[in-house]
């Protein structure tokens, strides 16, 4: 069996690299089964792409690759420190020939991917202690998402087991993981750790041997039933372990070897490298309707493959609506830039991904090759959007704004009368509708009234015609938008454009409106939707309990960690305590 080195250079040398690198040699992995050496060179391999476009990626990959300087430990110096952790935990390691063989090749062999995962797991370590606590377990069984996904919540291994904690489809429907066209639970890392820790209690529950619960884990129930009584009814991993499928047999010492060097890190020159975002760099937003990554990409000028990392559980990049809401992880820097600009997400929404057919408003030439799509129909008409609240049905907006139920259903592409609170519902109005929609009474005088100007952004399209010599780099240049948005808007797989050919635009102009108000109305224009709402209602709080951090009681309350630090101002998140009171309302 070549080793896993081999294997993914010759994978990735054509690509990063303008040197010839060797592969090193090594002892064979006999401990390993073959899903295991393609999940440590899947993970190694994801990390050298994610770094495969960053300006330090050689000093970075450099580093990874030198060679290390192995300590020289005795066998026992190892076992005096497994020794030390058995006092610290329920979890008793064994220190045997197998596992000191598995330990010191992973000292070897594995270096990289231990150091992979040493930095991932500042991502998800403080998530698995929190339910392990709260189901009273070995906090050691966090290096399991180790051994079994390299803490990607991505992977999926041949059989088919998908996530942080490689949850087959059943097994995974049988402890809540919900999966659908949209989302697959196995790969959100909150849910799947709580199933993971419900299932791992009941294989204690069955075997009362941490390792034979494990081996469960790994080969199924049946499998580890069936070595035990082939084995003469033994009760221990070590003497059921001959009888096990050959896979399970290296389950648990790879376990122990991950546990040990992630643990004793430092003692064995092993060091975290360097990864894009660490959890107390991250917060999180609740979706209040449908939306697509690509809008928040645009608006938020942050990549769209951060943004599908950050949030595995999604299948594709649309965000579905849902009771409760979905909420989704960003960058903490970018929470309060979605907030501000929420409204121009859902805009960019509306109008590249529900209403196609929005008219457009006529816009002066902007040079000789620019194109101005028009409709006459639609000349003498303005468009607004409706945002549904609780109760409204689609006969009461038609009534309100003198349209037809067909043509709001027609406007919108629904296909019966059933409405979702909260949607944006684009109505077409006449110029005359408008004024007769307006506050001013029909029996006003003009001696009554005085005009006011009101001004508002609008979202149009302009088509742009490809003229000799132009690239695509040099069309959004000159729109002043991203390339990547220009290819989306015009669904190109490639920056290849032709003569000729038409690309469509979004841009936001600014309109004015002149309007007739009373000169006796306090109320002169109408609120923006949006306009902040003096809370009336009582303060709410929560009491924190054993294992709570600040970002998951957010989490907990559908509201982002800067929500819930603006509510509480003179609270630490990194310092809460158990009984203390949080503000959530």
């Amino acid at each position: 069996m070549k080793t896993y080195f081999c294997l993914f250079f010759l994978f990735i040398s054509p690509v990063l690299f303008n040197q010839v690198r060797k592969p090193k040699s090594g002892a064979k992995d006999t401990m390993s089964a073959q899903a295991f050496i393609q999940m440590v060179e899947k993970s190694i391999e994801d990390f050298y792409a994610e770094f495969s476009e960053k300006t330090e990626q050689q000093k970075i990959l450099d580093e990874l690759e030198k060679d290390p300087i192995i300590p020289e430990l005795s066998d026992e110096e190892i076992c005096k420190q497994i020794h030390q952790l058995n006092l610290l935990s329920s979890y008793k390691l064994d220190c045997n020939p197998i596992n000191l063989t598995t330990i010191r090749f992973f000292q070897k062999n594995r270096r990289s991917f231990i150091r992979i995962c040493l930095s991932r797991s500042k991502l998800y370590f403080d998530l698995y202690e929190e339910y392990l606590n709260k189901y009273d377990l070995p906090k050691e069984l966090r290096f399991l998402s180790v051994i079994e996904s390299g803490l990607r919540p991505q992977v999926k291994s041949p059989a088919g087991a998908l996530g942080l904690w490689q949850f087959m489809y059943g097994t995974g429907k049988m402890y809540g993981l919900a999966e659908n066209s949209y989302i697959d639970e196995r790969m959100d890392p909150i849910k799947s750790t709580e199933a993971a820790c419900k299932y791992l209690k009941k294989l204690f529950d069955i075997y009362g041997d941490w390792n034979l619960a494990l081996a469960a884990y790994n080969a199924g129930p049946g499998n580890v039933n069936k070595a035990i009584r082939r084995s003469g009814g033994k009760k221990t991993y070590w003497e059921v372990r001959p009888f096990l499928p050959r896979e399970t047999q290296g389950y648990v010492p790879n376990f122990v070897a991950a546990t040990y060097l992630m643990t004793y890190y430092k003692e064995n020159k092993l060091f975290p490298v360097e990864i894009p975002y660490y959890q107390n760099q991250l917060d999180s937003v609740c979706i209040n309707n449908t939306l697509h990554m690509e809008s928040i990409s645009s608006v938020l000028q942050i990549e769209l493959e951060e943004i599908k990392k950050l949030n595995p559980i999604f299948k594709k990049t649309i965000i579905p609506e849902s009771n409760p809401k979905q909420c989704i992880l960003l960058p903490r820097n970018k929470i309060s830039k979605f907030i501000d600009l929420e409204d121009s997400i859902y805009a960019i929404e509306n109008r590249m991904y529900n209403t196609p057919s929005l008219p457009l408003i006529v816009l002066p030439q902007l040079n000789d090759s620019t194109k101005i799509l028009e409709e006459d129909n639609l000349i003498d008409q303005s468009v607004i959007y409706h945002k549904v609240k609780k109760g409204e049905t689609i006969s009461k907006i038609a009534y309100k704004y003198k349209v037809s139920t067909n043509d709001i259903k027609k406007w919108n592409r629904l296909r019966s009368n059933k409405l979702s609170y909260g949607k944006n519902l684009k109505i077409i109005l006449n110029e005359k509708e408008l004024n007769k929609n307006s506050s001013v009474p029909k029996n006003m005088s003009k001696s009554d009234s005085v005009i006011q100007i009101i001004t508002y952004d609008t979202l149009v399209i302009i088509y742009h015609v490809v003229q000799r010599n132009e690239t695509i780099e040099n069309i959004a240049n000159l729109y002043k938008v991203k390339t990547a948005d220009l290819l989306l808007w015009n669904n190109l797989n490639s920056s290849v454009i032709n003569v000729d050919q038409k690309l469509q635009i979004y841009t936001k102009i600014q309109l004015s409106k002149e309007i007739l108000v009373s000169k006796n109305s306090k109320k002169e224009l109408p609120k923006k939707e949006n306009e902040t709402k003096v809370n009336t209602n009582k303060p709410k709080y929560y009491s924190v309990r054993s294992g709570d951090l600040f970002n998951r009681v957010a989490q907990k309350h559908q509201m982002s960690q800067a929500e819930l630090q603006k509510l509480n101002p003179g609270v630490n998140p990194d310092k809460i305590r158990v009984g203390q009171k949080l503000r959530v309302k």
